[in-house]
């Protein structure tokens, strides 16, 4: 289903976070790509926006299918918007609680509907409760060990054993990048006292 810009680059951005984060181990990290659900039913799929399936091997598929994986995702997440709410609030849940998928969160970017604009739902028996956010509004996913809260309006993950936010490749370049230069400067700044004294 087509979408604006900023959903595209903040789903995209979500699975890229992801799939840092587990680089090295056991997890399957991907979005936008059919999950079907019943083996023979070609017609009983669905496409999260991301998905993280824990205890299988990373690496390019062209669908997800659940019965040959052996496995349903661990966590859902949806980037929704008011054309996507309906079956984001409604259909979605319902189905990913049938399938039992532990956890479900929602994020609407625009924040132009829901309210608080990060919504985190976890599987009880068979149906989703919602998860209660901290103080600052973040919401802790058990499965994922992360801490998500938007900051900037943006969706940002936490490590909940270091505190640290997950970085993209690209931030984590930029971050280095200002670093070298802050040395940089600082040693320019060094030498020229020395030329002075």
């Amino acid at each position: 289903m087509g979408e604006t810009d900023l959903h595209r680059d903040a789903m995209f951005r979500h699975i890229e976070l992801l799939k840092a984060y587990y680089c090295g181990q056991q997890v399957y990290v991907t979005g936008d790509l059919l999950l079907y659900y019943e083996e023979g039913n070609p017609k009983k799929f669905i496409v999260p926006d991301a998905f993280v399936a824990k205890g299988i091997a990373p690496g390019p598929r062209r669908v997800f299918l659940t019965w040959a994986e052996r496995k349903v995702p661990d966590v859902v997440i949806e980037t929704t918007s008011k054309k996507t709410k309906k079956r984001d609030v409604g259909f979605k849940p319902q189905l990913y609680a049938h399938l039992r998928i532990p956890e479900y969160f929602m994020y609407d970017p625009e924040q132009d509907y829901l309210d608080p604009p990060l919504q985190g739902h976890r599987l009880r028996d068979d149906q989703y409760v919602q998860i209660e956010p901290d103080d600052d509004g973040s919401l802790i996913s058990d499965e994922l060990g992360l801490k998500l809260i938007v900051e900037d309006d943006e969706l940002q993950f936490y490590r909940m054993d270091t505190g640290q936010r997950l970085l993209t490749p690209a931030e984590r370049a930029e971050i280095e990048i200002e670093a070298r230069h802050r040395e940089e400067e600082a040693r320019h700044r060094e030498e020229e006292a020395r030329h002075r004294e």
